[in-house]
């Protein structure tokens, strides 16, 4: 699947407005992944219609929905690399190791 945004040289995250965003994990065969991609999209636009009917208990459910798929597809949670590295995930990418590759990038 093709990223729209920057991806940091080690595949962990992409970049958006500044800001890192953890990628899905690469090890996940491309069946699971789109299983997972299609849960998340149901759960997000059940969010959406919980939010229109204003129904919080549907809302919550609908959340947390989201949250498990994105579990699931490695984007929180846990990280899905094993060498021990930090997660960065949703940092500012100037206060990351990676600032100056985006600061080269962006020259």
């Amino acid at each position: 699947m093709a990223c729209a945004h920057p991806t940091t040289p080690d595949g962990r995250y992409f970049v958006v407005k500044g800001q890192l965003w953890r990628c899905s994990n690469p090890a996940l065969d491309e069946a699971t992944r789109s299983g997972l991609v299609t849960q998340l999209m149901a759960a997000r636009r059940a969010v959406r219609a919980a939010k229109a009917a204003q129904d919080s208990a549907g809302l919550r459910i609908a959340r947390a929905a989201v949250q498990e798929a994105k579990v699931a597809l490695g984007e929180r949670g846990a990280p899905w690399w094993s060498d021990g590295s930090p997660d960065f995930n949703r940092k500012r990418i100037m206060n990351t190791p990676y600032a100056l590759w985006w600061q080269a990038l962006e020259a």
